[in-house]
């Protein structure tokens, strides 16, 4: 054997035995992260459909969507007629004049809808999805206004 290449084997031999010496692994280390979500109460109006009176009563609805479990209340504003309350309300005319009306929680119109929290309101629980409530309306027996087109505005608010 020549002696360069028994040197460079004998110098390759120890390498070698501490490659094959060293252990091979794939190891775990294992950790957490934390993941949160903060859902604020939510309450939306979807939909407000208009009351058209063309005899004594009409109704309409109002749709609202609150956050599941969320407690609310909806009451309705006493119009924007001159001299409207919540008992009494006021569609007025262009022209002049006016024509009183109510509007109730109840299809026997026996509970007025207003804007006092636990008194004429509805009150609710949200349930995530659209929950859709009817206004009742109705025209009480008064003196003939004249003929015209009478309108008012009524303001939806929900309390949650």
């Amino acid at each position: 054997m020549k002696p360069g290449i028994a040197l460079r084997a004998s110098l390759m031999s120890p390498a070698l035995a501490l490659l094959a010496a060293a252990p091979v692994s794939a190891g775990t280390s294992p950790s957490q992260f934390r993941v949160t979500l903060t859902i604020q109460a939510e309450c939306k109006l979807t939909v407000a459909n208009d009351i058209a009176f063309d005899t004594i009563s009409a109704d309409g609805s109002i749709g609202e969507q609150c956050t599941n479990s969320t407690p609310y209340s909806i009451g309705l504003n006493a119009g924007a007629g001159t001299g409207a309350t919540v008992n009494v309300r006021k569609m007025s005319a262009t022209a002049g004049g006016a024509v009183n009306y109510m509007l109730y929680r109840d299809a026997a119109a026996t509970q007025i809808w207003g804007n006092t929290i636990s008194t004429n309101t509805i009150a609710a629980t949200g349930a995530g999805a659209v929950q859709t409530f009817t206004v009742y309306g109705r025209v009480p027996a008064q003196t003939a206004p004249t003929a015209g087109s009478y309108s008012d505005i009524v303001q939806v608010v929900i309390t949650y």
